[in-house]
């Protein structure tokens, strides 16, 4: 594992205050980061304004291949859930040091005395799989992945709403723009609440951590040429390798005019 990103959202205590700065954190293998509320004797890297939560709440820990969670409280469990799974959460105990977290995607929840729990993510974008045409020989002789994409996530429905026109031989003009996405997954159980921001927040994601492009100057000149060239050279990668075939369109809801049809 190259590393984790950790995500303290808006308004959950980023700089001390509860209507605090996004604070975005990379740690690479060996690299820790503290939580809670944090004092001058006591500084953490996330800080969590909530009365309730300890001054030093916790620590991340990033291993070589996956990363942990330990819960410094005595009193509170955390939560660790899965929001691309079905409902998937782990608890991780008062004192409990060093708990294996396996999500991709993980929110940490800490509980409160408000109405509201405080929470932050933490990506793993380089959950590596083997490669399938290599599995069971042995350990040195095994090849793993170039692209390690979670086929049940979020982020690869996106990727191939995207790569969909060119799967079906459509001779599209355009990469599908992100209202189009919206609109492509919204039958899709697990998309019924997609939002456009949402979309956006998957595109950087596979661009950036998943398939690692280095967008070229050019792309850089204006907010929407970004998006553009962004969506572009993912599309790009994902059908030149074969990171999206044509089998996995069954993983898309059906098309409106294929449902017209069969009315």
């Amino acid at each position: 594992m190259s590393g984790i990103v950790v995500h303290l959202p808006q308004g959950s205590g980023g700089s001390g205050e509860p209507y605090g700065e996004a604070v975005t954190l990379r740690l690479g293998p060996g690299e820790r980061a503290r939580f809670g509320r944090g004092s001058s004797g006591r500084p953490v890297e996330l800080r969590l304004a909530d009365a309730a939560i300890s001054r030093l709440a916790g620590e991340i820990r990033v291993t070589d291949d996956h990363w942990q969670l330990s819960n410094y409280s005595r009193t509170h469990s955390y939560l660790v859930e899965n929001p691309e799974g079905a409902g998937e959460y782990l608890r991780v105990p008062p004192c409990r040091s060093g708990a294996p977290i396996p999500f991709e995607f993980s929110r940490v929840v800490l509980p409160t005395r408000r109405d509201t729990t405080v929470s932050f993510q933490v990506f793993a974008p380089d959950h590596v799989y083997l490669d399938p045409q290599g599995v069971g020989g042995p350990g040195e002789s095994r090849t793993v992945m170039a692209y390690s994409l979670d086929e049940t996530a979020t982020y690869f429905l996106v990727l191939v709403a995207l790569c969909e026109p060119w799967l079906r031989d459509q001779s599209p003009v355009a990469v599908p723009t992100t209202p189009q996405v919206v609109e492509r997954l919204r039958a899709h159980e697990a998309c019924a609440r997609l939002t456009p921001r949402a979309v956006t927040s998957h595109i950087d994601y596979l661009a950036e951590e998943k398939l690692r492009i280095g967008l070229p100057q050019a792309a850089e000149t204006g907010k929407g040429d970004r998006r553009n060239g962004k969506r572009e050279a993912v599309v790009a990668i994902a059908l030149r390798f074969g990171i999206v075939q044509e089998e996995h369109l069954a993983l898309l809801p059906p098309r409106a005019e294929s449902a017209a049809r069969g009315r």
